[in-house]
């Protein structure tokens, strides 16, 4: 069976995922882009944006295993976009432009679908109502014996853990306090029993958890 990961997803010390306000000109809300700060500085981010350069060193290696593996990615609609409830926008196609990073089948839960969008690089977004369950099944059927992305945002990721439907998570603290926002580990007291649980200090002064699932 393919296995379900999370990869690069930044919190803050009190547990937010995202700052509050999000908005078109602010996708993480009022906390900017200060929980990414560590990624946008490596070699991998540069390179997804023609750029050369950027950090090799470790935030770098933990980046990189974004990628290998992955055949379909699973995200919330608040990743999509900022835009709430029914579709107003149908030239919206995402933050990315027309050739987004994934180039793989991608998954957006929403309560509105609407058409698949198929975009350059093979990337196509499919807009589907379902919980996470059947949102899997829709995934690994888009990309049979590959393994899954939980790309986020944080109520996508929370779901996911809920359901224990998790194999992979990999969690960066990010030496910020944002107040306010969408908290990660809301309602999943205990999850560090089903994990083993490995952290690593960054020079850049973050830290990396990975949990993998037992057994």
């Amino acid at each position: 069976m393919s296995k379900v990961r999370v990869h690069n997803f930044a919190v803050s010390l009190d547990g937010y995922g995202t700052g509050a306000e999000q908005s078109l000109e602010r996708p993480f809300g009022h906390a900017d882009g200060r929980l990414m700060s560590w990624f946008a500085a490596t070699a991998t981010f540069r390179a997804m944006q023609g750029a050369p350069g950027g950090d090799t060193g470790l935030d770098d290696e933990y980046a990189r295993a974004w990628g290998p593996g992955i055949g379909v990615e699973i995200m919330g609609r608040n990743k999509f976009g900022p835009e709430r409830g029914p579709w107003t926008d149908d030239d919206w196609k995402g933050w990315w432009g027309e050739d987004p990073p994934f180039h793989t089948p991608v998954v957006v839960l929403t309560h509105h679908p609407r058409e698949t969008l198929t975009m350059a690089g093979g990337t196509t977004f499919q807009f589907v109502d379902a919980p996470p369950a059947e949102a899997l099944a829709v995934a690994r059927a888009a990309a049979p014996g590959t393994d899954v992305r939980i790309g986020g945002g944080v109520e996508t990721v929370r779901s996911f853990l809920a359901a224990d439907l998790i194999d992979h998570l990999h969690v960066v603290v990010v030496p910020i306090v944002l107040g306010r926002g969408e908290r990660l580990w809301d309602g999943l007291e205990g999850l560090e029993d089903r994990f083993d649980i490995r952290t690593e200090a960054s020079p850049s002064g973050v830290v990396h958890l990975t949990f993998d699932r037992r057994g």
